[in-house]
């Protein structure tokens, strides 16, 4: 005996329309093969089928309500095919499948952008700085090697005189459909068209400057600008510089990365630069006035009496300009080291005795003066 087509669905015989399809989507995709691989599911599969494919016909359903099964039977040998409403089970297919609908569309996208204009690519520099040129910035020379639109064919890839034809095995479309048909119904599948890959042309006589790319690589020189306070890492934008687009889509960008190189005065943590100077040890007791080294320049710097081992003396405003504002710059942090001799002379051991004397150091011996810088710099 068959089925009865109403609890099949699990649904009442006085089921609305939605009511039938939504109790159909939701055993279709707990039974469909691809989901269920139980024994049996593919079966109670093609029942659920068949029982939506007589319920969501309004005449059949009468028919079957009238009659039972042998009020239909045969009714459905095309219904597979011709279903009164294909879209519950379009449905599924797509939830199963990502769609053939969704594929089909993604495909004709790509063969659009294939056949349309084409952006080029973004190309990428590495670029090295000297510690100066990365703080004050300026002009900067660079060499680069990229694809530009070929001259001869004005970027069609064909020969002068010539012009790339429609593509006879997809008449121009970029596409091809081939019609399939299923125990489900027809559906019709896109694909990008193998002779001309989409595009939807054909070049017969190609360009001998570029073989039929419509594109060349060129190499050539470019100054950009490089702005003040860069540093490591900093990527620079040059527009319109990176690879040409084909079929007259506009040009990809440059992207020029700096990486700055060490300095053997400096160093840089921000926007403050970092130094160090050595002085003796008479000029630390006694302060002096010397010239440092710094990114302007020669600078007087006051080293101030009684200076200890690592003070810092800070020269404001000497440092790395702000990126986006050169106005604002940070500062010049000078380490001071003191240089302690290992040897002196006999006459010099004779005034150290008489300070050490004068400030009350006793047994002073081999290592005293030692003794001596310790009590200066650290009483």
């Amino acid at each position: 005996m068959a089925a009865d087509y109403y609890e099949l669905l699990g649904v009442s015989r006085n089921a609305d329309k939605d009511e039938i399809k939504r109790a159909y989507r939701r055993l279709a995709r707990k039974y469909h093969p691809d989901v269920n691989k139980d024994a049996g599911a593919e079966d109670t599969f093609k029942e659920i089928n068949r029982a939506y494919e007589v319920l969501s016909e309004p005449e059949v359903r009468a028919r079957y309500d009238r009659f039972g099964e042998a009020g239909v039977s045969g009714a459905g040998a095309a219904g597979y095919q011709d279903m009164g409403d294909m879209s519950g089970f379009a449905d599924i297919f797509e939830s199963f499948f990502g769609g053939f609908g969704g594929a089909a569309g993604a495909q004709q996208q790509q063969a659009r952008r294939r056949s349309g204009p084409v952006r080029g690519d973004d190309l990428r520099l590495d670029l090295k700085l000297d510690f100066k040129e990365a703080v004050f910035g300026g002009e900067k020379e660079i060499r680069i090697s990229h694809l530009e639109s070929c001259e001869t064919c004005s970027g069609t890839g064909a020969k002068p005189g010539t012009r790339p034809t429609s593509c006879s095995t997809c008449s121009g479309s970029g596409q091809v459909r081939r019609a399939t048909r299923t125990p489900f119904g027809s559906f019709t599948q896109v694909s990008v068209c193998p002779t001309c890959n989409g595009t939807g042309q054909v070049i017969e006589d190609k360009c001998g400057a570029c073989s039929g790319k419509g594109q060349k690589q060129v190499t050539k020189k470019l100054k950009i600008t490089i702005p003040a306070g860069v540093d490591n890492g900093t990527r620079l934008r040059v527009q319109s510089e990176g690879d040409a687009g084909r079929r007259n889509g506009p040009p990809g960008d440059l992207y020029v990365y700096l990486f700055v190189n060490e300095d053997a005065n400096f160093q840089r943590e921000g926007i403050d630069v970092m130094s160090s100077v050595s002085i003796g040890y008479l000029q630390a007791i006694l302060g002096c006035t010397l010239s440092v080294k710094t990114v302007d320049g020669d600078v007087d710097v006051e080293i101030p009496s009684g200076t200890q081992p690592g003070r810092v003396v800070t020269l404001e405003g000497r440092g790395v300009p702000r990126l986006g504002n050169p106005v604002s710059r940070g500062d010049h942090r000078i380490t001071v080291q003191i240089e302690i001799p290992t040897k002196i002379s006999s006459e010099e051991r004779d005034l150290l005795t008489k300070l050490a004397e004068i400030r009350g150091e006793k047994g002073l011996g081999k290592g005293g003066v030692g003794n001596i810088f310790d009590n200066l710099f650290h009483k």
